[in-house]
């Protein structure tokens, strides 16, 4: 059924063929409830973001979800609070309005935390042009992701002034840790997992990726995964070094696979990193896996070297394909006597371009064209990082971006385009609206 739907897709795109009607009276009355409560919306965003919510500040992360609720609740949805005491995290928001039986069951994904912890500086909401004027606002999470939950909220109550949103099926799961998932993270993401098994389409509100200030389309996201390379040595005086007693050091060793790494795994969509490396007479990396402690001296052979890094691929397939590559690189060839292994930490799986993603993207792009806007192309996933929708993207069709355009994400710069808002609020809540009239597929 992806397949095919994708293929319909891409020829009414080569074809240039409208994939909407006009805007019917509920579509207008959406428009215009948007229009009515942009103001009130900026005045709950300014509310989300002066509470600080750090992925670790799992006090200040329950208090978002519990602004939200009332939120959810007066436009009809069932509210739970999940918590994650297992993956030392504060918890998860799920909210399910059920409506028509048998019709599109739409996820929408959202996160409560912000990179932001109470002890940073930047904590406080800013907008520019005085408290009644200014399209941009200054705070932390202003964009990533409080704006996008409340342009998820804009869009809601828009649907329920234009009467979409009684028959619309729709499950939101607005995580407390996307910024610093919780581990195990079996545990931190089952919740969004199962959610995505029930769902025929899921739409993620984070931020509008732009191009030369055009809007564009995001049906795809890498993956993000991380790899711990230990070599081994004999230690010694450094003037036998290469003789056949004391072999060539554990430093040598991990140069030899990272100088492999970067000759042998390049391929598309592919990018791999060294972060953080040590060696020497010891190597010790912290709980937190972000320091190495060394000690050494340059007449001792390093019996021990450590290096640390990530790789992020647009498949699963990719993921599987690199993986093996790089285990067959340590596993090979190694240098005389030395050892080496690898560890890996698989985090954010990929989201690839999928037909049925693609399908998503040319119905949104009906949306702008009877709203008069532009057409949003693809985007090139390497232009995006990893998210909570990539749990989810093995089982249902996806979008990504419907959230507010920004820049300065995760610093002290970080700003929102509030006007955004508006289109991004009218685009989602008109396409759910076209989608909760359409026959569900699970």
């Amino acid at each position: 059924m992806r397949m095919r739907a994708g293929l319909i897709a891409g020829v009414m795109l080569m074809a240039g063929t409208p994939a909407g009607a006009a805007l019917s009276p509920a579509e207008r009355t959406i428009t215009t409830s948007v229009e009515a409560g942009y103001e009130p919306a900026i005045g709950l965003l300014e509310r989300l973001v002066n509470q600080n919510s750090g992925s670790m500040n799992l006090a200040g992360v329950k208090a978002v979800a519990d602004m939200l609720r009332p939120e959810f609740e007066r436009l009809g949805f069932v509210v739970t609070w999940q918590p994650m005491d297992a993956a030392k995290r504060a918890g998860h928001l799920i909210a399910v309005h059920k409506g028509k039986a048998g019709t599109t069951k739409m996820l929408l994904i959202g996160h409560l935390d912000t990179v932001f912890e109470p002890d940073s500086p930047f904590q406080k909401f800013e907008r520019k042009g005085g408290a009644s004027g200014g399209d941009w606002a200054r705070g932390p999470g202003v964009a990533d992701d409080k704006g996008g939950v409340v342009t998820m909220l804009l869009a809601l109550k828009a649907m329920q002034a234009a009467g979409t949103l009684k028959a619309a099926n729709i499950e939101v799961v607005l995580t407390g840790d996307e910024e610093d998932s919780g581990d195990p993270i079996s545990i931190a993401r089952a919740d969004l997992i199962a959610a995505g098994k029930r769902a025929d389409v899921a739409l993620d509100f984070e931020g509008l990726s732009q191009e030369n200030g055009k809007d564009m389309g995001s049906i795809a996201r890498r993956s993000s995964n991380s790899w711990t390379l230990t070599a081994t040595g004999k230690s010694g005086h450094s003037s036998g070094i290469f003789s056949a007693n004391a072999g060539d050091g554990a430093v040598y060793e991990l140069a030899r696979i990272i100088v492999a790494f970067r000759k042998e795994l390049p391929e598309p969509n592919l990018t791999f990193n060294v972060g953080l490396i040590g060696g020497g007479q010891s190597a010790d990396v912290d709980k937190d896996g972000v320091r190495i402690a060394v000690t050494g001296k340059t007449n001792i052979i390093p019996p021990i070297a450590v290096a640390k890094g990530d790789f992020r691929t647009l498949s699963e397939e990719q993921t599987a394909r690199v993986r093996a590559k790089m285990q067959a690189i340590v596993g090979a060839g190694h240098l005389p006597g030395t050892s080496a292994t690898i560890a890996f930490d698989m985090g954010y799986p990929s989201m690839a371009p999928t037909a049925g993603n693609r399908a998503l993207l040319v119905k949104l792009n009906g949306v702008n064209a009877d709203l008069g806007l532009a057409v949003m192309p693809e985007l090139d996933p390497l232009k995006r990082g990893a998210g909570d929708i990539s749990f989810v993207a093995q089982d249902t069709d996806g979008l990504v971006g419907l959230g507010v355009t920004s820049s300065g994400d995760h610093s002290p710069a970080e700003q929102a385009d509030l006007s955004s808002m508006k289109r991004q609020a009218k685009r989602a809540a008109i396409l759910m609206s076209r989608l909760a009239g359409e026959k569900g597929r699970k």
